[in-house]
Order: C-alpha cells, then structure tokens, then sequence
C-alpha cells in the first residue's frame, strides 16, 4: 500500500473520530449491550466499534451507565410521547385499539435490536438496582400505564367486562415479555422446525385475551 494511501486512510479516520454523533455510539453501545450483557460491555469496545476514541465516548456519555440510559431513552422509552397521542387520536373500538397497539409494539420496538434490552434487564436487574430503578421509572411504568389506560376505556365504553385492572394489564405485558425471551434465549438457538412466527402469536394472544375480556350482552357484571 502507498504511502499516500495510508496517509488517507488515517485522514479518514481522524474525521471520522471528530465526526462523531451520539447517534453512532447509542447505536455501537445497543449492539453491543445486546450481544454481551451491561456488566461485560466495555466502554472502550463501544467506542472502537463507533469508530472513535474511549474519550470522543466520554465526552458524550461521562459513564457506561449514562451511555446505557441514553441507549433506553432513544429506542425505547422515547417512544411512549408518539404511543399516547396515537392513543388519544384512536377512534375505533378499544379491541382493535388493543389489537393495534400489540402489533406496533412488536412492529417498534420488539422486532427491533432494542427488544434485547428487556431480556438484558430481567437477567442483570439484581447486580444493577439503580438501572433496574431507571429501567422501571422509563419503561415499566409507562408501559404498564399505557395498556391501563387501554383496558379502563373499553371498561368505561362497556366493550370489556369490568375486570381486576391492576392485574389484569399483566395479562396483556406477559405474552409480549414471553415472545422477547424466545426470541433473545431459547428462540436463538432452537432447531429451524420450531414453529413460532411472531406476528401469528401476537395476533393469538390478543384473540384469547379479547375472549376473555370482551363483554357479552346479557352476562352479569
């Protein structure tokens, strides 16, 4: 190779480290968050896999746990603002509402890489708390709030028997933690014959839920 090539080459990846966006980090640091755990992710693997110095990544993300926040923030948790205008703007029945907010998950954020954050949370929660706390504050919690929310409206319109609310959004979040699992652990590794086609269990899932949930004219609350 010349001398004139190298001399490009390391032009180029000088501009490429001052070039630097947050977005390439978060990006680097949800692939590798996913593929490796939290605890055995190394901010200096995040940064040669974005292209840039350990301390071009400091300088965005002063820890790995504020680089890990932000990861949430930007592919999960910042999704809940446009989920609940789309709630407040839906005007058809609350089972296809539901119907159609199960799909959109799946759609946005579990047939994403981001999905793999759910399964790293459930299996590294005990050795992080105050992740696990941040993760409840901007995940859990608005999560769970946006399908009350769903299940109080078809209560409210008399489409959905009243039921035990609190409990009963578990029964709505459980199928979609369940489907994350398979997909991140067993799912992975399982035989090709396996039949598990995401869209066709989300679609199950919800049948069985409505039929359990839907009210039936003339049965007593």
């Amino acid at each position: 190779m010349s001398s004139t090539r190298l001399a490009d080459d390391s032009q180029s990846r000088r501009e490429r480290r001052k070039e630097a966006r947050p977005g390439e980090l978060l990006d680097a640091a949800l692939d590798l968050f996913v593929e490796k755990g939290f605890a055995a992710t190394r901010s200096e693997e995040v940064a040669a896999r974005a292209g840039v110095s350990k301390g071009t990544l400091f300088l965005y993300f002063p820890t790995k746990e504020e680089l890990f926040k932000a990861v949430v923030r930007e592919n999960m948790s910042g999704r809940f603002a446009e989920w609940q205008e789309e709630f407040m703007k839906f005007e058809g029945s609350t089972a296809d509402m539901a119907r159609h907010f199960m799909r959109v998950w799946w759609e946005r954020i579990g047939a994403t890489r981001a999905s793999g954050i759910t399964k790293l949370m459930i299996s590294e929660a005990r050795n992080f708390p105050e992740l696990a706390a941040f993760y409840q504050q901007e995940v859990i919690r608005p999560g769970t709030d946006l399908v009350r929310r769903i299940l109080q409206r078809g209560i409210a319109r008399g489409e959905f028997r009243p039921v035990d609310v609190e409990y009963a959004v578990f029964g709505v979040v459980a199928p979609m933690i369940f489907l994350i699992m398979m997909k991140h652990s067993l799912g992975a590794c399982a035989p090709q014959d396996y039949p598990l086609d995401p869209q066709r269990y989300v679609d199950t899932q919800m049948d069985m839920l409505l039929q359990g949930l839907c009210a039936r004219p003339g049965a007593q609350a």
